[in-house]
């Protein structure tokens, strides 16, 4: 139980080296952002979705009740957002040149894998505390 939850740390560990980038454009080019609502929506959800990360692969590394607090809280941004536990994986089309196809079944199969992660990440809350 505790080697999965410090696994879903390491994802989330993963996932912040993957959005600072990203996280960085947004931080200095606020003014560019484009008029849309959903744009602004996933801009102002993204940020605090950073710190989220942050403080959830802390608590889940050292598997601490904050860790799954943070995670819970942070879960339906992360559907928002697309900042997927195993995102990382999408990026396999690209780097293999394989078309369009392979990245909507990756992104499917991360999309599905997130409720999965809810799930078992429910279950050993309740058996830990």
């Amino acid at each position: 139980m505790r080697l999965a939850i410090r696994f879903f740390g390491l994802l989330d560990i993963i996932s912040i080296g993957l959005l600072a980038q990203p996280f960085w454009e947004i931080i200095t080019h606020l003014k560019e952002i484009p008029d849309q609502v959903l744009s602004q929506t996933r801009v102002i959800l993204t940020l605090p979705m950073f710190v989220l990360l942050f403080i959830s692969a802390a608590g889940l590394l050292l598997v601490r009740k904050f860790g799954f607090i943070a995670y819970y809280i942070q879960f339906p941004f992360r559907l928002i957002v697309w900042v997927f536990s195993i995102g990382f994986i999408t990026m396999l089309p690209e780097l293999l040149n394989l078309n369009q196809t392979w990245f909507d079944i990756l992104f499917k199969i991360c999309f599905i894998a997130e409720f999965f992660r809810l799930y078992f990440t429910i279950r050993i809350h309740k058996q830990l505390f």
